[in-house]
């Protein structure tokens, strides 16, 4: 049974909150755990399931810059990452802010990770399947209800 609090994602709020997670982040890549981290943090939004932040001393792989970038009216100009560990290459598979906006400046260079081009993510042991569409990166977890945005019918919510 998890420990992870039930949470709907239309209860989130708008504008996002920023938060630390107080259960273990855990991700793999290939054969090799490159994340274990008990100081992550999450972004709540209404519609999205949570992203979570990992600090960079956290996270064992190497990093590449990706072309291209994004902008969050939040959070500020994203830039993105190829993953690469134990012989597998994740092509822009994390992003970081490097000068977030005020509200997020604790996400300073902290890295979030797109779930479904990691073999495997999980939040308190709970494992993560990725929000659904290819542009956010939320993690959904058993705990949550609702339905995230990013999925076809949600474009303009």
């Amino acid at each position: 049974m998890s420990d992870l609090p039930n949470e709907n994602v239309h209860d989130y709020p708008r504008p996002p909150r920023l938060e630390a997670v107080p259960h273990r982040v855990c991700i793999r890549l290939g054969d090799r755990t490159i994340a274990n981290t008990t100081r992550a943090l999450r972004v709540l939004e209404t519609h999205h399931a949570p992203t979570y932040y990992l600090p960079p001393e956290d996270v064992a792989a190497d990093f590449a810059p990706a072309s291209g970038g994004s902008f969050c009216e939040w959070k500020g100009q994203a830039r993105y990452f190829d993953v690469s560990a134990g012989g597998i290459l994740a092509p822009r598979a994390a992003w970081s802010y490097a000068a977030p906006s005020r509200a997020f400046a604790a996400l300073a260079d902290h890295l979030a990770f797109y779930a479904g081009l990691m073999t495997s993510c999980s939040v308190g042991g709970e494992p993560v399947i990725p929000q659904p569409g290819d542009f956010y990166g939320g993690w959904v977890t058993a705990n949550l209800t609702g339905r995230p945005k990013g999925a076809r019918g949600t474009e303009h919510w």
